[in-house]
């Protein structure tokens, strides 16, 4: 993605007020800012983000450790993200994010999400992958 349609995208999702715009917002932004992958994405908990230290710890493949910096923008984010969960959605060992019926994500519901985020941002789903905001995020 060029950083035209990134901005479109992040603009789209602070514009949004549907019942999930924090988390999605949260959640994709995250993606780009970091390069994490999909899968560590699904994969994160609570006692990874260290909002003081301004990290994310995360376990990727070969169960390798990788300490992130966590983008200034994403800071604020977070905070109110996690407040606006319920208290025991927060517990250290739960998953960040949960699908719309509380449960964990599966990689296959982030993908979908995502391609239904392109779409009301105007940007072409096919042509767009979540890997695409992590080689966005390399370069």
């Amino acid at each position: 993605m060029n950083l035209e349609e990134v901005k479109k995208l992040f603009s789209s999702l602070e514009k949004d007020n549907s019942a999930l715009s924090l988390r999605n917002e949260t959640l994709f932004k995250l993606l780009a800012t970091t390069g994490m992958r999909r899968q560590e994405l699904v994969d994160l908990t609570w006692q990874q983000i260290d909002l003081y230290n301004e990290t994310v710890l995360i376990f990727g493949k070969g169960k390798k450790e990788r300490l992130l910096p966590l983008y200034s923008m994403m800071l604020p984010l977070l905070k109110k993200y996690k407040a606006s969960l319920e208290e025991h959605q927060t517990h250290p060992l739960e998953p960040v994010f949960r699908n719309g019926n509380g449960n964990a994500f599966n990689p296959r519901g982030v993908n979908m999400i995502f391609k239904d985020v392109l779409k009301n941002a105007g940007l072409p789903p096919q042509r767009f992958t979540l890997h695409h905001l992590r080689h966005t995020f390399a370069s």
